[in-house]
């Protein structure tokens, strides 16, 4: 890949990871009724902006894609090779996400194959990057946001675990089929939902570091 391409690929990423973070920012702003603390990202297109969410799911996908297909030609160890088949993995699912909304059946298999994978294809990727000149100088950066995932899916884990907790206790079924109350029961801890969007900020995130890091290998 030479120079220009690169570089191109590379604003694109940027470009398609912030239009969706853009379109998940409208989401809150059109769609009040879908409480942040407590509502996940994916209902969503249960509401009257069906297209938004489903954009925001193809345009996360398309930027983790893009940044595979950045980052496959600079990784030299096998294990770099694997971070960045687990990040298309990533994407698959991510788009998946925007095809089958939380109703369908395989909004579940999306959520399983887009979700755990990239903080493994992070690790894999960070620690092959750092060791190659060029991109040793931004190691602390790509570590930082590389940590930042693994992290964020544990604190959406514990937050999601602890509210549907507090859900049974109310005797509110966790069930994908039943109707979600309007509001949120008397005694459950409800920060899935903000637990849920630090995680996509933290994704997100990380591809922009990533291809903010190749381009300054390019400039320096």
């Amino acid at each position: 890949m030479n120079e220009a391409s690169g570089s191109f690929i590379a604003q694109l990423v940027i470009a398609t990871s912030g239009l969706s973070l853009l379109c998940l920012l409208a989401l809150h702003v059109v769609s009040p009724e879908y409480q942040p603390s407590w509502r996940m990202i994916s209902e969503y297109a249960l509401g009257g902006h069906k297209w938004l969410i489903t954009a925001f799911f193809l345009l996360w996908g398309t930027s983790s894609l893009l940044l595979s297909l950045l980052l496959w030609p600079a990784m030299t160890r096998w294990w770099g090779l694997l971070g960045v088949g687990l990040l298309i993995v990533s994407a698959v699912g991510e788009i998946m996400g925007g095809l089958f909304d939380v109703k369908h059946r395989w909004h579940g298999m999306a959520f399983g194959l887009g979700v755990p994978s990239l903080p493994l294809a992070a690790l894999l990727i960070g620690y092959s990057l750092i060791g190659i000149d060029g991109w040793s100088r931004q190691s602390s950066t790509i570590l930082m946001s590389t940590h930042a995932t693994w992290l964020s899916l544990i604190v959406m884990a514990v937050a999601m675990g602890v509210m549907f907790a507090g859900f049974k206790k109310a005797g509110i079924p966790m069930d994908p089929n039943v109707q979600p109350p309007d509001q949120l029961p008397a005694g459950v801890i409800g920060l899935g939902g903000y637990a849920n969007r630090f995680l996509i900020l933290c994704y997100v995130g990380w591809l922009v570091v990533m291809a903010n890091a190749y381009l300054s290998t390019r400039n320096n």
